[in-house]
């Protein structure tokens, strides 16, 4: 029997109706309306024996001691400051920031055109004085014989020593300026006093080298040290050739070095005091390198259970807790770890048991 065309339009009603609240229902039940809602909080977990007591841990309360870490440099043992000691203009610099050079190296070159002429002029003045102490030791000659055929007298004897001994005294003195001379000649050449890499160039040709401004920084770049800044409230409890932890990012390492100096001023500013941690020789460990002095100052009473009692899902950190016979999970918040242990921000008091033995993964 065919159905007629209103019969066929009501059963394509019926059966969208029909299709939209099964989509109705179905997104309902996706949602959760179908299922109680779980508050926040502590969760109770299906009922079950009592645990082995290898598996369960009671949090404590424990005094820890405040973990910090205050910036540093890696920096080099031996630093030296190239600069002349003398004024004149600087003609020539040999190196380059990242250069390595060796012992005896000519850094750089000043201008001597000023302490040759000096020096001429000091030649000739010993030469005189020379040819002047040689007359006058001939005169003392000269008169001495006569003196002793009594053929003179003893004021001419006696000013014919002093005359000597004059001329010798000035050609002691032009000695010495022409040796003053030429020691300030060996100072226009700036070397480098040992083997080791040039960090910074501070001057260029032409310009005017001044004593004690420095043309070129040089430093050894082994026996490295981390030196540290550290506040004077915690400066005082670190001693010589204790054992502290050194971080170094740039390499992704942590390792124990010894305090080689602590420097007993207080920097008046910042109220802290550098503290240099000598460094083992590891591979790509440079000056200038970033790090990290880490070690405790100071203590507070800290919540502890086992790391393996923290459970990670997505982003929140839960522990089972076991109480009256049943467990419950408990969102918590952790704070730093201590060994085998982490501490405990909020969501456990002291004296809970919770249930360990769980592998960390999130």
């Amino acid at each position: 029997m065919s159905l007629t065309s209103g019969q066929k339009d009501s059963k394509k009603i019926v059966t969208a109706v029909a299709v939209t609240l099964v989509l109705i229902l179905l997104l309902i039940y996706m949602q959760g309306g179908f299922v109680s809602k779980v508050h926040p909080g502590t969760s109770p977990l299906a009922d079950e024996t009592n645990p082995p007591v290898s598996h369960t841990a009671v949090v404590t309360e424990k005094p820890v001691g405040n973990m910090l870490a205050w910036p540093g440099t890696v920096k080099s043992r031996t630093i030296a400051d190239i600069a002349p000691r003398l004024t004149a203009r600087i003609l020539e610099i040999n190196v380059n920031a990242g250069d390595a050079v060796k012992k005896g190296d000519v850094i750089a070159r000043l201008d001597e055109r000023d302490l040759r002429a000096r020096e001429k002029a000091a030649l000739a003045a010993l030469a005189g004085a020379n040819a002047h102490a040689i007359r006058a030791s001939a005169d003392k000659q000269r008169i001495s014989g006569l003196y002793d055929k009594e053929a003179a007298t003893r004021e001419s004897y006696d000013a014919a020593v002093a005359l000597a001994k004059e001329a010798r005294a000035r050609v002691d003195q032009a000695a010495g300026t022409l040796n003053e001379i030429r020691t300030r000649l060996a100072d226009t050449l700036l070397l480098a006093p040992f083997d080791g890499t040039v960090v910074k160039r501070l001057k260029q040709p032409g310009d005017m080298g001044l004593p004690g401004v420095p043309v070129v920084t040089m430093q050894i770049p082994h026996g490295l040290r981390l030196e540290v800044e550290v506040p004077a409230a915690c400066a005082g409890e670190f001693s010589i050739n204790e054992a502290v932890t050194v971080r170094i990012d740039t390499l992704n390492q942590t390792f124990n070095a010894p305090i080689d100096e602590i420097i007993p001023q207080m920097d008046a500013q910042t109220h802290s005091q550098l503290i240099k941690i000598g460094l083992p020789a590891i591979e790509g460990l440079k000056p200038g390198h970033f790090g990290w002095l880490e070690q405790a100052c100071g203590q507070h009473i800290a919540l502890l259970i086992p790391v393996s009692a923290v459970q990670y899902l997505g982003q929140l950190e839960v522990v089972k807790v076991w109480s009256d016979g049943r467990r419950s999970m408990r969102h918590i918040r952790t704070g730093k770890t201590f060994g085998d242990q982490i501490e405990v921000i909020s969501g456990l008091r002291a004296g809970e048991i919770v249930m360990t033995g769980f592998r960390r993964t999130q």
